[in-house]
């Protein structure tokens, strides 16, 4: 036991000494200041902006910053569409795999442009080398940097500054950050024994019956693994994702997939300290983030420490739960990279989340839930702040002071674009596919045809995997709770593919117009002077206040459905149900 919480809080220190020495880098990539790396990459960033015809010192306004964003992504989701569509007779496609049906097809392309790398395939079955590392690939690079164009556009708005170009913040972000980071991992992920090669999967026989033969799939995995962590990516290269031994080889790479997570979005909170000049409220911000996660991993960790009590009672020592676990790494290791990859909505997975207890099905719901624990990548900090946003107008509504942020007056405007973005776009996304869903015949029903769900778990345990599904799809997370059929050839997966669309762009699209409108509208605020009627927001006090105003707007919003399902499996359990 005091071995697993020794790896949790060792990790915890590792984060936080992390934190400033990123932070402080992707402040100054952002700031334009100097860089060892600027005589390498100046003249490539400037044959890029020469080719493509980018102003790179013209600023934005909102719409052309958020127009930017979807136009690109439209060109980008299109080249990968041809990509998934042709892979049957483009190279390295050593197995001869044709192309899948239309819908996973399509499912796939929304879900890797927004980020979110929701995989209703098994990845080693179903896509080739070179889709998967010129498609798939391609797009945890491009997503990932447009979640952190959008983050740093919204901070350089609420500091009062331009926006910035987008097409610039794409290409810095590409070139000095994650290539740099993934190359490193990369390196070190060959190093401890993770496969990066193009060759043919190895044909062998098995130890039961040398006559049989079993084909073990290997690919250009480490680079691809590289980046689906540090760009908090998720989808991958196996159908197991992390818990394939060549993903996820031993605990050093284990440890290095969970920094990887983390380290950029937690980052992201001291380079807006530097931009906004007012670290101490950034860490401050730090720490309220830090303290529910923390929160949250010690709810999961004692869950899956204590296991399940009726097996426990049937064999007497079966605590900890390792049920759907990796027994390289425990429950320990279990529980901090679920929480891990639901706070910081990755997706990547080490263990199947469908077998934690109600514990770990709580914390991992309410994670994508909140969606700022530590949040998508870019977005996550985005969303932050907008709560920050709604609690000084909160607080100054009940103590009579002047609603203020960083010297900028909280007007109607502000108030409602935040109040839109986090109360009613995500609850919208998540509750309106799930309604249908539980309305529809499920796998279990007599249906020969027409459109069905494909739910086959009733009771509370099945309303969390299909509400999980859509929550991981609206806050582009991509992990799943099993228990769907929601794969080829199930004829249900029509419907999951179709109706995870819907939630994938919503909750990709609509709230970063809604943020990138929010920090225009903050930058064009003329600087107000501080005075004794001013509400600090860079205090202790406020900070427990923002708290308090994420728990009641946003857990009390989705609180309905954690009672009816994760809380109400922990009461069931409890009484030996």
């Amino acid at each position: 036991m005091l071995q697993g919480w020794f790896q949790i809080s060792l990790t915890l220190l590792l984060i936080v000494a992390i934190t400033p020495l990123l932070g402080g880098y992707m402040a100054r990539v952002y700031l334009g200041q100097r860089l060892l790396l600027d005589p390498i990459l100046n003249p490539i960033e400037s044959g890029i902006y020469r080719l493509s015809g980018c102003q790179a010192q013209e600023n934005m306004t909102g719409w052309q910053y958020a127009r930017a964003i979807v136009l690109s992504n439209i060109a980008m989701a299109l080249l990968l569409a041809f990509i998934l569509f042709s892979q049957g007779w483009l190279p390295f496609n050593p197995t001869n795999l044709s192309s899948p049906t239309w819908d996973t097809n399509l499912h796939t392309i929304v879900s890797f442009i927004t980020n979110t790398n929701q995989q209703h395939y098994s990845g080693e079955t179903t896509y080739s080398y070179f889709a998967q590392f010129a498609g798939l690939g391609y797009m945890f690079f491009v997503s990932a940097a447009t979640g952190l164009a959008v983050g740093i556009a919204f901070i350089r708005g609420l500091s009062g500054r331009p926006l910035g170009n987008f097409y610039v913040d794409l290409i810095r972000t590409i070139t000095r950050i994650h290539l740099p980071i993934a190359g490193l991992a990369t390196v070190i992920l060959i190093a401890a024994g993770t496969p990066e090669t193009l060759a043919s999967p190895v044909v062998v026989p098995t130890l039961e019956n040398p006559a049989i033969t079993q084909a073990i799939a290997r690919g250009p995995v480490a680079h691809f693994e590289a980046m689906k962590e540090f760009g908090e990516n998720g989808g991958g290269f196996f159908a197991i994702n992390s818990a394939h031994p060549f993903e996820n080889p031993n605990a050093l790479t284990n440890l290095l997939q969970i920094l990887g997570m983390v380290a950029i979005p937690a980052s992201l909170i001291y380079t807006y300290g530097i931009i906004a000049n007012n670290r101490k409220q950034a860490w401050l911000v730090y720490g309220l983030v830090m303290v529910l996660f923390i929160g949250f991993v010690t709810i999961n960790a004692i869950g899956e420490y204590n296991g399940n009590s009726i097996v426990n009672a049937l064999l007497g020592s079966q605590a900890p739960n390792l049920e759907g676990k990796e027994v390289r790494f425990g429950w320990a290791q279990s529980a901090l990279y679920a929480t891990m990859t639901t706070g910081t909505m990755t997706g990547a997975v080490n263990s199947l989340h469908d077998s934690f207890m109600p514990n770990g099905g709580f914390v991992m719901f309410s994670n994508l839930l909140l969606q700022i624990v530590w949040g998508g990548q870019g977005t996550g900090t985005a969303y932050l702040f907008a709560y920050l946003i709604l609690a000084v107008f909160v607080t100054g509504l009940m103590v009579g002071r002047t609603p203020e942020f960083l010297g900028r007056k909280i007007e109607k405007r502000e108030v409602v674009l935040a109040s839109f973005l986090i109360l009613l776009v995500h609850p919208i996304a998540i509750l309106l596919p799930g309604a249908i869903a539980l309305s529809l015949p499920s796998a279990g029903a007599e249906v020969t045809q027409g459109l069905f769900s494909g739910i086959a778990n009733p009771g509370f345990h099945g309303l969390t995997q299909v509400l999980y599904e859509y929550a991981s799809a609206a806050a582009n997370n991509g992990s799943g709770f099993e228990g769907l059929l929601d794969s080829q050839p199930a004829p249900s997966a029509l419907w999951w593919n179709l109706s995870c669309c819907f939630s994938l762009l919503a909750g990709r699209y609509i709230p970063i117009v809604s943020l990138l409108l929010l920090a225009d509208s903050m930058s064009r605020k003329q600087p107000v002077p501080l005075t004794t009627g001013t509400l600090r927001t860079d205090t202790g006090l406020f900070t427990g206040v923002t708290a308090g105003v994420i728990l009641i707007l946003g857990a009390l919003t989705f609180f309905p459905i954690l009672a009816l399902g994760p809380i109400a499996e922990a009461f069931q359990l409890a009484r030996g149900g």
